[in-house]
């Protein structure tokens, strides 16, 4: 089996979009110009010169309270997810997520 690089994706405490947004930021170590937006949620999520070569899964865990709290805002950010083409995401569901 090969190793896949791992990204993790804590949303523990977030519990608004802009919270979902810094978060990104800062556990994915997004760029500076990075827009803080669904958009550029997306375009940075599809952007393979962002990632390793190797393929990437982005680990996103403690999603379930801010799922709850901002259903449509979630809803929106599972879309984004779901269409990232430079990485994988998926959502932990055992644990403490």
């Amino acid at each position: 089996m090969t190793d896949v690089p791992a990204r993790l994706l804590d949303l523990a405490g977030v519990t608004d979009k802009a919270g979902l947004m810094d978060r990104c930021r800062r556990d994915l170590g997004l760029p500076d110009y990075f827009g803080r937006n669904w958009d550029a949620l997306a375009d940075v999520l599809s952007d393979p010169g962002l990632w390793p070569e190797d393929a990437v899964v982005v680990v996103v865990r403690n999603w379930r309270p801010y799922a709850e709290a901002r259903p449509e805002e979630w809803e929106i950010a599972t879309e984004v997810f779901s269409g990232a083409s430079a990485v994988t995401v998926a959502l932990a569901l055992g644990g403490s997520s």
